[in-house]
């Protein structure tokens, strides 16, 4: 089956080669910056874009297309990622210390049929000085990636904890997308690269 990654998060793609998974990436190029919302709302929505802008552009239907989309939701707003560096020191400032819910949309194009869902995973922040927070953002990490910090990067130094899902904080929940793949009758495991 052809299996097909909407999306050019390197953490994505990693998550799934270290479940076994060999993805063919494509990327939707869909305009992110005009949803409106809650941050749920807005997670799930450009996963939608991503996933079916994707499957409109196969010329094999059977295609499985996984579209994802994340979002920092700090007290009930959606931040992506950072517009600069002052942007993203900035929000590190504000989160230090604070608790954030990380928000991943996932959809699912398969065979003229979809599935989609939301994974939310609590994340603790650690209190970075100044000096540490100039340090991180100085390395252009914080700039790729939603909520301006990374669990399995360099940002990984300034997370207290997660609760829930930690492959949802990197870009992909995979208890989420097998839940998902199901509704869809497609077995996880099939997936799976074989020696």
């Amino acid at each position: 089956m052809r299996f097909v990654l909407a999306s050019a998060s390197p953490g994505r793609l990693k998550v799934l080669r270290h479940a076994g998974v060999e993805p063919e990436v494509v990327v939707s190029g869909v305009e992110e910056d005009d949803v409106i919302g809650t941050p749920y709302d807005v997670a799930l929505t450009l996963a939608k874009r991503k996933a079916r802008a994707v499957a409109a552009t196969l010329d094999d239907p059977d295609a499985l297309v996984v579209g994802c989309d994340s979002v920092l939701d700090l007290y009930g707003t959606a931040y992506g990622k950072p517009l600069d560096a002052a942007d993203a020191v900035t929000r590190w400032r504000a989160m230090r210390g604070q608790e954030g819910v990380l928000r991943t949309g996932h959809c699912i194009v398969h065979g003229g049929h979809e599935a989609s869902a939301v994974a939310s995973t609590t994340v603790r922040f650690g209190s970075p000085s100044k000096e540490e927070i100039e340090a991180y953002v100085a390395t252009g990490e914080p700039m790729r990636v939603a909520g301006a910090f990374t669990l399995d990067g360099l940002g990984g130094w300034f997370v207290d904890g997660v609760d829930g899902d930690p492959s949802n904080v990197v870009g992909l929940s995979l208890p989420l997308l097998r839940r998902l793949l199901g509704e869809l009758d497609v077995p996880w495991t099939s997936l799976w690269i074989r020696a």
